[in-house]
């Protein structure tokens, strides 16, 4: 398991185009469809070129996962991907039943695994009627993608977990598996425009439907559609027209839309044009002078450079990726960059806010976040130093909150230090005002850090990022990964049921104590930041005093 996805899972990992599917597969899916005298292939001369288009589009993963003996699945999904282009269309879906699987009854996983790509399957003309474009769509909001390209079987209990959490594993949602020794399985495609965390807001909508995810394969295409296929349990019927009205009820229930008009004004222009005073943050290009890329997102990248003599970090966000949803959260960076100013708190210089040329530029931290610091270069923190990096992101934070300001991704990655090891908040792509009085509901953020609150979309408010900040202390105390023996998909479930990161040994009491308070299931019993810095102070306080005791004696 690649734990590097710490760094990254709030954005779209990279991706490998140019050939995707190699031609050797293609190749064989194209003599194989000519050789089974598909009408489609036969009748049209222009398939081949049509074909080789198919796979270009999908990275290699897609090519590498075809079920050679079911290869007129690959028309398909042509089929699907060609109706998402359709505004009005998306998301287009299929649903097919697999096949009944045999499911052990007594709690063990060692279950009958089905692949949505590479196991044979039913047959099911391409060209039928089974594909159905949604009849709705909804209001847009901020989502993101996580890395997870391929989820075999989506089990929890892949280490030991404390005794008093296996009662609240064995949910409604799992005990199917031990109440059924026979369960019918059903394959789900979707398709609609790619956007950062698809993959939580699809397996969001089976979940409303009472579907348990065995396995996900999850695509993107060069030109920014999905094709996302789901293995299924939990509808308990083979026949998928009741499952069908129940997927559009669904996706009619869904918040966020799953296709956004092309021809809307940009949001950063619709944010921005009515300040009358942007010309003393707006940067002038020319006086930037950029340096080395310091790291790559799915939608931009992160440069040094330097701008007026000064040291700055450039975020650049790649205009081949620019859409309404993208420019809608560049905007509300930039508003809120522009709103704070703390020692704890990255500082915000200026940026270019007109398209496709967008960019924010902040102030350069030598000394990179405190994912690498603990985790890549390898830190293990003194309790002194460690109290001092958690009381300078509690400062940070109860800042950004007295200001009404929710972050909404805190985690070690979003962390930087300066050349002092002062540590600074950073990263506000996905940081939100809060209304007055109001609690937000969509589900953002990085899976391993997020609260339980937002993984069930429920209304939540800035105690959200006091759980992700004790993920972060127990980051700080253990050196280590949260969960690193899961997938975030996998954390994220057990969270939500009551999971969390095993008590390190050793640790001062105190802070296990807070640490614990503040990843509480229920948000108002965890603390606020003030009461949060005032503790760490106090703990701080005391621990110089029996270090100098101890020294001095």
């Amino acid at each position: 398991m690649d734990l590097v996805e710490g760094m990254g899972e709030s954005s779209s990992p990279p991706r490998s185009f140019g050939g995707g599917g190699g031609y050797e597969v293609r190749n064989d899916v194209y003599n194989r469809l000519v050789e089974s005298g598909h009408e489609e292939v036969v009748s049209n001369p222009k398939f081949r070129e049509l074909l080789d288009a198919h796979f270009s589009r999908l990275p290699l993963s897609y090519g590498l996962d075809v079920n050679m003996e079911r290869v007129e699945d690959v028309l398909l999904h042509q089929k699907i991907l060609a109706l998402a282009k359709d505004p009005e269309k998306r998301p287009v879906y299929n649903i097919r039943f697999l096949e009944t699987a045999s499911t052990r009854t007594d709690g063990n996983d060692d279950q009958q695994s089905v692949s949505a790509l590479s196991t044979p399957r039913p047959s099911c003309n391409a060209a039928n009627e089974g594909v159905v474009p949604s009849q709705k769509r909804t209001r847009d909001c901020a989502i993101e993608f996580e890395p997870c390209a391929k989820l075999e079987d989506l089990n929890l209990d892949v280490r030991r977990n404390p005794r008093d959490m296996e009662e609240r594993y064995h949910t409604e949602n799992f005990s199917r598996r031990q109440e059924f020794s026979k369960v019918p399985i059903h394959e789900v495609i979707f398709s609609t425009i790619d956007k950062p965390k698809l993959l939580s807001q699809l397996s969001a909508l089976l979940s409303d439907i009472g579907l348990n995810i065995r396995e996900a394969h999850v695509f993107s295409t060069t030109d920014g559609y999905s094709l996302d296929v789901f293995v299924v349990e939990g509808w308990h019927v083979e026949d998928t027209d009741g499952l069908y009205e129940a997927m559009e009820r669904a996706v009619a229930r869904s918040e966020g839309s799953w296709s956004r008009s092309s021809n809307s004004h940009s949001a950063v222009e619709k944010a921005l044009s009515a300040e009358a005073k942007s010309g003393d943050w707006e940067i002038d290009r020319r006086l930037l002078k950029m340096g080395e890329r310091i790291a790559s997102g799915s939608c931009g990248d992160l440069y040094r450079g330097v701008y007026l003599s000064e040291d700055v970090a450039v975020k650049i966000l790649r205009s081949e990726h620019l859409n309404d949803a993208l420019e809608d959260e560049f905007s509300q960076e930039v508003a809120i960059l522009r709103e704070v100013r703390h020692k704890n708190v990255v500082r915000f210089i200026g940026a270019c806010t007109k398209p496709p040329h967008l960019c924010i530029v902040t102030e350069y931290m030598p000394g990179g976040s405190l994912y690498d610091y603990l985790h890549k270069n390898h830190n293990i923190l003194e309790l002194p130093q460690l109290l001092e990096f958690a009381i300078d992101i509690s400062m940070g934070m109860e800042y950004l909150h007295q200001n009404n300001i929710i972050h909404r991704d805190l985690k070690t990655a979003n962390l930087l230090m300066d050349t002092h090891n002062v540590v600074k908040v950073a990263d506000f792509g996905v940081a939100r005002f809060q209304n007055q009085g109001g609690v937000m509901t969509a589900e953002t953020g990085t899976y391993r850090w997020m609260a339980p609150e937002v993984i069930n979309h429920q209304p939540y408010n800035q105690k959200a990022d006091v759980f992700s900040f004790a993920i972060v202390l127990w980051e700080l105390v253990t050196a280590k990964v949260p969960y690193d023996s899961m997938t975030p998909l996998q954390a994220a479930l057990g969270v939500r049921q009551g999971l969390r990161p095993d008590l390190p040994k050793n640790a001062h009491p105190k802070l296990l104590e807070l640490m614990q308070r503040c990843w509480e299931a229920v948000p108002d019993n965890r603390p606020s930041f003030s009461e949060i810095t005032a503790e760490l102070k106090i703990l701080l306080q005391e621990v110089q005093k029996t270090s100098e005791v101890t020294n001095g004696s």
